[in-house]
Formats: structure tokens, C-alpha cells, sequence
């Protein structure tokens, strides 16, 4: 029977910078991760760690936009239409966290977080020797339409109620940042404290090493045997059982798989998300992430290529896959960038945890000693993944949290 004094479940980019700040505090961690390490959710995000976040993505308001979606001509989103009677209810709740004073107070809120975000993910990079991947060239947005642009108002008066600067761009400024875009847009707004990373895998695996360097250890295992036995929580491994006082669930889509079961019930849903890599024409370039806005999808430069990542599509998390967001944005891609071939034949799906208010859950598992949460983490999984880990191993260690975690409590729901 091995022992641990914590054992974190999930070796996504979360679970991992929560089991690397645990083990840079001297407790004894294991891993446990049933897939490869950082090969799931945060092995196909679009890079960014958006430091400026102010609005999370809300439902749409605009009838047009909203009729697009129903009759499946968005290319910002996507449905199964037999799925829609289970995610009714988190759509609705959704719907409500999205009117413009609940959007306020949620940038509020979740600011302390965002505010760390790219100070803690610079102090693991610089200890786990991957500053190499870190590129500090903000991330630029662009508007097809005078219209769109105007609906920023309100999320651009709240950026400067919380001091985040901005650049607000027409189109020459614009393309003095990105040449090689094309003028198919209006307006933009350049976000400088956003940072992105060229290989989100490679960062997740340089924490992963760092952990090991640290004393940490990494099991395969099946998070879903974790149980209450004594006063310990064992868990199932391929080197067999481990027992902890402490358990973290940093299960980003799964998490629900094994809370349930524990008897805690959260409105965890998924977005799931698609991405393809492409080469880019010629000599085009891009310096930084480019978020299509009216259109719904970013292109990032990476190692493997310009990856571009859809919007979301409302599905079960295991349904195959329906990649149709493509069909209906690359025209306009191609438009805005010198797109060139496919860099490669495989399309990716993963899924986004999201909770209604787009608020992680950080913090205690309601009732049930010793157990810890860091679920939830919607579009922003890598980019608050090394805050989440500070906090969390904070309160793990009884130590002063960096921010009030209150925010961030499961009780929320209850």
C-alpha cells in the first residue's frame, strides 16, 4: 500500500500546476492520470493566456445571431439537436449570468485571478526551462462591422474600471501589427498584457518534469476509483492502491465521473471545441493569437502550424465527432489570412468544463474532508492553470491564499 500526503487527479494543465506547487511546498504528491500527460483538454487550446480577460464569452443577445445558431449557420457555435433537452437548464442559467450586470460583476470577481495570471505561469516556466514557449506579444481582436465593434461598450468600460490598457485600432494600425491580414474587417482592439504559448503539450510536460524533478510521482490509474476509506482517500493505480488525506479532482470534462458518485452534484457542462493545423502562403507571418470576432474563431501560430480553433458546439462530451464549424468558417479564414494547405489530416476534438457563471470551482468539495477541487475552468484552463495551482496549494497548506478564494467556492451552487 503506498502513501501520499495528497494526491491530485488529472494530469491536465491544472492538475499538473496544482500537484508542482503542492511538491515545491515539500508535501510527498502523486499524479494520477489515466491518458498521457496534458494530452487531453489542454493538449488542443488555442494558446492564449488572456491576462486582459474582461467578459467570458455570454449568449448571445442579438435576434440575428441567435436565429444563425437555431438554424445551424453559425460558425460560432454548433448544437446536437438530441442533446439540447439535457443542457436546457445550464443554457437558461447560462442566459442569466450572461445579462450585462451579471457579466460586470463576474469580470470583478474573477479579476484576482487573472491578475496573476501570467506573474505565476512566468515563475513555473522559468523553473521548469520553458520560457521558451512563452511569446509576451499581446493577442489582437478584430470586427467585421461598425455594429460589433459598438457592442464592446460596456466590456471596454469595465476594462478601464479595472485599469487593463487596450489599444483600439483601425484597420492600417491593425495591420501594422499583422501585415499579412487582410482589410475584410472594421475596427480592432489590441490587448498587450495577453501572452500565448507556441506548444501548449510542450508546457504542460515541462511542469510534468519539474514536478518529477521535485520528488513527484505519476501513476496511470482511474480517477473513478477514488473512495473514502478511514481517514485517508485511496485511489486505484497500475502500481496499486494509494492512499492520501489529501485528494485533489483537477478533472477539467470528467470531473462530474467521479463527483457524482461521491454524492456532489455541480452544473458542470461541456463546450466542446475543434481544431485543425494549417500552413500559412507565401511568406505570411503572424507575431500573435487573431480572434475573428463576428466570425467565432482564433488563429494561433504554433509549432505544429497556424492552429485555428472553432467556437463552441453543445454536445455530449463523448458524441462523435461533427466538425461542421469548418465548413462554415474557413471562407471567411481565408479572407482575413493567406491560409495555405493543411499541415496535417488530423481534426481535433476536445471539451471545455464550463460552470454557468463561467467561474471556476477552486476550493473544499462540500462535506467531504480532504477532498479538493479545481474543476471548471471553461475557455481559460492554461491561462489561470498556474494561479489555480498557487491557490489551491495555499489553502491545501493552511497558508495565507494570494486572493480571497470565496469567488471560487462549490457552495455557490448549493
Amino acid at each position: 500500500m503506498a502513501r501520499s500526503d495528497a494526491v491530485v487527479l488529472g494530469a491536465g494543465i491544472v492538475g499538473v500546476s496544482v500537484a508542482l506547487h503542492l511538491a515545491r511546498r515539500g508535501l510527498s504528491v502523486a499524479l494520477v492520470e489515466r491518458a498521457g500527460i496534458g494530452e487531453q483538454t489542454s493538449y488542443g487550446n488555442a494558446g492564449v493566456i488572456e491576462a486582459n480577460t474582461v467578459f467570458p464569452p455570454a449568449f448571445p443577445t442579438d435576434p440575428g445571431a441567435l436565429l444563425r445558431i437555431i438554424f445551424k449557420r453559425a460558425s460560432e457555435a454548433n448544437y446536437h439537436l438530441a442533446f439540447l433537452p439535457r443542457i436546457f437548464p445550464w443554457l437558461m442559467a447560462f442566459r442569466a449570468a450572461s445579462r450585462p450586470e451579471r457579466l460586470a460583476e463576474t469580470a470583478r470577481l474573477i479579476r484576482p485571478l487573472y491578475a496573476r495570471a501570467l506573474a505565476e505561469h512566468e515563475v513555473l516556466m522559468a523553473e521548469s526551462g520553458a520560457s521558451g514557449y512563452l511569446r509576451k506579444t499581446g493577442w489582437l481582436k478584430v470586427y467585421r462591422s461598425e455594429r460589433s465593434f459598438a457592442a464592446l461598450k460596456h466590456e471596454l468600460d469595465v476594462a478601464a474600471e479595472l485599469g487593463l490598457p487596450l489599444r483600439q485600432l483601425d484597420v492600417a494600425e491593425a495591420q501594422a501589427l499583422e501585415p499579412a491580414l487582410q482589410p475584410v474587417f472594421r475596427r480592432a482592439v489590441f490587448w498587450p498584457q495577453a501572452a500565448s504559448v507556441s506548444n501548449p503539450l510542450g508546457v504542460t510536460r515541462a511542469y510534468a518534469a519539474r514536478f518529477a524533478a521535485l520528488g513527484g510521482l505519476t501513476l496511470a490509474g482511474d480517477a473513478r476509483s477514488l473512495h473514502r476509506t478511514g481517514r485517508v482517500w485511496r485511489v486505484e493505480t497500475a502500481s496499486g492502491s494509494l492512499d492520501a488525506p489529501e485528494a485533489v479532482i483537477a478533472l477539467g470534462p470528467w470531473a462530474s465521473d467521479v463527483l457524482e458518485p461521491l454524492g456532489i452534484r455541480l452544473p458542470l457542462a461541456v463546450k466542446r471545441g475543434y481544431h485543425r493545423h494549417f500552413r500559412a502562403r507565401g511568406t505570411a507571418t503572424l507575431a500573435r493569437p487573431v480572434l475573428d470576432a463576428d466570425v467565432g474563431y482564433l488563429i494561433t501560430p504554433m509549432e505544429q502550424g497556424l492552429r485555428i480553433t472553432t467556437g463552441a458546439e453543445f454536445a455530449a462530451r463523448d458524441a462523435p465527432p461533427t466538425p461542421v464549424q469548418f465548413d462554415r468558417l474557413m471562407p471567411k479564414a481565408r479572407e482575413l489570412f493567406p491560409l495555405g494547405e493543411r499541415a496535417d489530416d488530423r481534426t481535433w476534438l476536445g471539451a471545455r468544463p464550463c460552470f454557468p457563471d463561467s467561474r471556476p470551482v477552486i476550493g473544499r468539495a462540500p462535506g467531504r474532508r480532504g477532498l479538493w477541487l479545481a474543476v471548471g475552468h471553461a475557455h481559460w484552463g492554461l491561462t489561470l492553470a498556474a494561479a489555480t495551482g498557487r491557490l489551491l496549494a495555499e489553502l491545501i497548506a493552511g497558508e495565507t491564499p494570494f486572493c480571497d478564494p470565496t469567488p471560487y467556492r462549490a457552495e455557490r451552487f448549493l
